[in-house]
């Protein structure tokens, strides 16, 4: 499974590059777009615990490495939900 990376513009303006075991990702996201943040969210929950579940078929286990991304991402948007115009763009997604 090749690990991708997805580099997203938070609310703030401040840029973070994001972990997946998979390339599930480039499914959930697109270069260029903006999510709300309750779309987001639930775009990163869905894509991450399909990575996961994914390594868990090929290695025995889940991936912790996605669901401590998950736990990031969730901790780093807590700061925005109430934040109805908050936006977070996917600013590209490499493997």
């Amino acid at each position: 499974m090749p690990e991708t990376f997805w580099t997203v513009r938070w609310p703030d303006g401040a840029e973070e590059r994001l972990y997946s075991p998979s390339t599930i990702i480039a499914t959930a996201f697109t270069p260029g777009e903006t999510y709300s943040v309750a779309d987001f969210l639930d775009r990163s929950r869905t894509a991450l615990n399909t990575a996961s579940e994914r390594v868990q078929r090929k290695y025995g286990y889940h991936c912790s490495s996605a669901m401590d991304q998950l736990a990031r991402i969730e901790d780093r948007l807590s700061a925005f939900e109430a934040n109805p115009e908050a936006r977070i763009t996917c600013v590209k997604i490499t493997q």
